[in-house]
C-alpha cells in the first residue's frame, strides 16, 4: 500500500518530520510511505487553481496516487498551522484529490497535549465537502513533550509512545484495506 505523509512544518528540525520520518522507517514493511513536505507549495489562489504552478501539481498527483494520507501536524495557536490549510485549499479545489481517500491524523509537540486541538480542527477539515475524508476514528496519536521522546537521531524512544503507536499503525492497515 502507497500512503503520503502531509507535515504541516516547513521547520528543519520539526518534530513532526521527526515523526513521519520514524514511521516511514519503523513501518517500512507494512506500507510504502512517501513524506510530501510544504515548503514549496505556494499560497492557494483561485486565479490560477485551473493552471496551478507544476509544485502544486506535483504535489496534488502524489496524493492522487496515494492509497492513504497520514496527516502529521504541530499545533500553532490551538489549530492548524496556515502552511498546512494553504496545502489543503489546493487540495479541496479543482478535481478534489481527497474524495474518499482515508486518513489518519497525529502529531508531536513540546506541550503536554501534544497536537490536540489542532488534530481537531483538521479532523473536522478533512469532512469538509472539497476534500471528503475518511478519518480513522478512536485511534489519535498525541505525542507530548517531544522534545523529551525522540533522541539525537529522530528516533522516537518512549516506549509506552512506541507501543501505542505499533497498535494505531495496525489498526491503520487493517483499516485502510476496507478502501483499496
Amino acid at each position: 500500500m502507497k500512503v503520503v505523509a502531509i507535515v504541516g512544518s516547513i521547520r528543519k528540525e520539526s518534530y513532526n518530520l521527526m515523526l513521519a520520518k520514524y514511521i516511514e522507517k519503523k513501518y517500512s514493511n507494512q506500507f510504502d510511505l512517501e513524506i510530501l513536505r510544504l515548503n514549496d507549495i505556494p499560497m492557494y489562489n483561485q486565479d490560477t487553481e485551473n493552471e496551478p504552478p507544476q509544485s502544486v501539481i506535483d504535489f496534488k498527483q502524489k496524493v492522487k496516487e496515494a492509497d492513504a494520507v497520514l496527516w502529521v501536524t504541530p499545533e500553532y495557536n490551538a489549530s492548524i498551522p496556515g502552511v498546512l490549510g494553504n496545502a489543503i485549499d489546493w487540495l479541496s479545489r479543482v478535481d478534489q484529490v481527497m474524495i474518499g481517500k482515508p486518513s489518519l491524523i497525529m502529531g508531536a509537540s513540546m506541550g503536554n497535549l501534544g497536537t490536540v486541538k489542532a488534530q481537531g480542527h483538521l479532523r473536522d477539515i478533512l469532512f469538509a465537502p472539497g476534500l471528503g475524508s475518511p478519518v480513522l476514528q478512536r485511534n489519535e496519536v498525541y505525542v507530548g513533550a517531544a522534545h523529551n521522546k525522540f533522541d539525537s537521531n529522530g528516533n522516537l524512544t518512549d516506549e509506552s509512545t512506541v507501543k501505542f503507536l505499533d497498535s494505531v499503525i495496525e489498526n491503520f492497515v487493517e483499516w485502510m484495506k476496507l478502501y483499496v
